[in-house]
């Protein structure tokens, strides 16, 4: 059976959001990200180039509370391709990226010749590929970019990995790929970002992330298969409650998508509605001046439910 897009309902953020207020299907953007879904030749397939075991349902936990129950005795992971990981330029070349940030907010980042050269041999991959290909001519058709590659690049660098102040009165603490990718600490009480299944994968097989289970309402249980989980987990001691990741994507597929939506529009939070695959999903990018502040999926249906419904309704 092919694998589902996603399996799970989104938690965050939902409250008090009824379907009303949420904006239409945008079509367009739809269109493109299927596109860049089928173009993404470097996603990993459950069940054959990893396994995760969901386990159980997470209790609710304060945001800053330290305590949780764990629903989960088993890591997320049993087991990932890491011949794959080692030999698929991007995710090697991501993976290098990963050890370059401070994890706590407020205290100044400082990048170092080899951690620019490490940056630049990414962005250089992710260029190369299917995915940023198209999406670079969606944008340029769109007047949102410039047709030379060598100022794509820069306005990537300057959307990603352009530092900023994060935490008030310090140095550059932050950039939108540590915060969406690598995660961060707030305040030494709680975990910002940490949005990428790799960094997930790496931080538990190193025993610095223990899984505590997976959030979802009754009627839309995860499995294996799921390309998108909503988990709580801890990290260096501190708990996520809950946050939200693509599964077995690529980095140049993510990169993609939330690049598209942050240069489509300029209003500091914005949440677009696509379907991609059998999903219906709210994709949020929130910017930080001319650079990504944060950027996550919501889902909202999946396995085409929402067409059931829709077909229902008439």
């Amino acid at each position: 059976m092919a694998a589902r897009f996603c399996g799970l309902l989104a938690l965050l953020c939902l409250s008090g959001l009824d379907a009303s207020s949420r904006p239409a299907v945008n079509q367009e953007l739809s269109t493109i990200f299927n596109e860049l879904w089928v173009l993404d030749v470097n996603r990993m397939t459950p069940a054959t180039d990893y396994t995760i075991s969901v386990q159980g349902r997470a209790s609710f936990v304060n945001q800053g509370s330290h305590v949780v129950r764990d629903h989960a005795s088993q890591p997320l992971f049993s087991n990932v391709n890491e011949t794959k990981l080692t030999n698929i330029t991007t995710f090697s070349l991501f993976i290098n990226l990963l050890d370059n940030f401070e994890r706590s907010t407020g205290v100044a980042e400082r990048v170092t010749t080899e951690e620019l050269t490490e940056i630049n041999l990414f962005l250089d991959a992710v260029l190369e590929t299917e995915v940023m290909k198209r999406a670079h001519r969606y944008l340029v058709s769109k007047a949102k970019s410039s047709a030379d590659l060598r100022h794509f690049k820069s306005q990537l660098y300057l959307i990603w990995f352009h530092l900023y102040h994060r935490h008030r009165n310090t140095g550059l603490d932050s950039c939108g790929f540590e915060h969406v990718f690598v995660g961060e600490t707030k305040s030494g009480t709680e975990i910002i970002g940490f949005h990428n299944w790799i960094q997930f994968y790496l931080q538990e097989k190193n025993l610095h992330l223990d899984y505590k289970g997976y959030k979802a309402r009754d009627h839309d249980l995860p499995d294996q298969d799921d390309h998108v989980l909503n988990l709580q987990f801890s990290w260096h001691g501190l708990v996520k409650p809950v946050g939200s990741a693509f599964i077995g994507t690529s980095p140049e597929f993510e990169m993609a998508l939330f690049t598209i939506v942050f240069l489509m529009n300029t209003e500091r939070s914005t949440t677009v509605l696509v379907n991609i695959d059998q999903c219906r999903m709210e994709l949020v990018v929130i910017r930080h001046g001319r650079s990504l502040g944060t950027a996550y999926p919501k889902l909202l249906s999946s396995n085409g439910r929402h067409v059931v419904r829709q077909q229902h309704s008439h």
